[in-house]
């Protein structure tokens, strides 16, 4: 069986040059059909990428289409039985593509990934389990939040991310920056859904996958992820996680994960979550009045972001009808 990779670039050629020079420090770097997929990057990446690995397929989208139709799109101009979705941003420790594909293709799994680790190999999330509605999304709210934290521990809820792997492990879904997938099981759900620009695509993509089989990490399999290094750099945000939900990269995650849970579980739960977005704004902006007085502060201390969470939420509500009715539309906030 043949692997094709697939990176998508945004203005990441630096991140990709030490990401396919770290996988041709092994033989078997030569062996996998390596392609590029590019989203309007408007710089010199391909005359880098192109002069340092001859061999790279060149994919050009003609404009910014995000993560699932770039990857779309490498997937159609692939030759591989096994695809393998590569972030950027991710360097390959100990031949760790030729091992995974090895094991991977001898299993009956449908999907498989890796243990993911920070540049300093401390253990990053590489899956998760799905908790009913998508609630965890609602966890990054300032105060409404850490509400609900303590409530799940009290309720002795088990966390939906994985981070320590076993040698093997069942998730529900696997991280978007390697999952390596086979042609037969794309074949069966479809590829990525294409109204996702960027985030929680992956998610609901493994949601499909996994009603054929098995979606499984492989522990004793690592790979290094400067995780979030290159959409902080292509956005220009200085925020490199997923709980930053007050300027434009945080209006594209909460409208990713809105979407996917209209997707995934019905507009009972959507409207769920929006409701609960919007209360959690009114929370915060009582919340951080109160606790900046009480420690002596300024009480509009976060002001700011009390305001960009409330803009985000009411795009979302301007947005509402369109992602109830779930018809093919573009939700690109970035």
């Amino acid at each position: 069986m043949k692997l094709s990779i697939i990176i998508v670039n945004y203005r990441s050629a630096a991140y990709i040059l030490n990401c396919i020079g770290s996988a041709m420090q092994f033989d078997s770097g030569n062996d996998f059909e390596w392609i590029v997929v590019d989203n309007a990057s408007g710089d010199h990446s391909k005359d880098q990428i192109i002069h340092a690995f001859p061999f790279v397929k060149w994919v050009d989208m003609g404009y910014n289409a995000g993560f699932a139709r770039a990857n779309n799109e490498g997937i159609r101009h692939s030759s591989g039985e096994v695809f393998l979705l590569l972030n950027p941003d991710t360097l390959i420790l100990d031949d760790a593509i030729a091992k995974s594909f090895k094991k991977f293709i001898s299993s009956n799994s449908v999907a498989c990934g890796v243990q993911l680790l920070y540049e300093d190999h401390s253990i990053q999330i590489s899956g998760s389990y799905y908790m009913k509605g998508g609630i965890n999304h609602l966890l990054p709210i300032p105060y409404w939040g850490d509400f609900l934290k303590r409530l799940a521990k009290f309720l002795n809820t088990q966390k939906p991310g994985v981070e320590q792997v076993s040698e093997e492990v069942r998730v529900d879904w696997i991280s978007g920056a390697y999952l390596m997938v086979k042609k037969d099981y794309v074949q069966k759900v479809g590829m990525m859904d294409e109204d996702f620009f960027l985030y929680a695509e992956e998610v609901e993509w493994c949601s499909r996958l996994g009603k054929l089989g098995n979606l499984v990490l492989y522990g004793d399999i690592k790979i290094i992820h400067l995780l979030g290094e290159s959409i902080k750099d292509s956005t220009g945000t200085d925020d490199k996680t997923y709980a930053n939900l007050f300027d434009k990269k945080g209006l594209q995650l909460i409208v990713s994960n809105h979407v996917r849970i209209r997707k995934q579980y019905g507009v009972g739960w959507f409207l769920f979550q929006l409701l609960n977005y919007s209360f959690g704004t009114i929370v915060f902006f009582f919340g951080t009045v109160i606790d900046h007085f009480i420690h002596l502060k300024n009480p509009f201390t976060d002001w700011m972001k009390v305001a960009g969470l409330a803009k985000n939420v009411c795009i979302v509500w301007g947005l509402s009808f369109t992602i109830i009715r779930n018809k093919p539309h573009f939700y690109k906030m970035l």
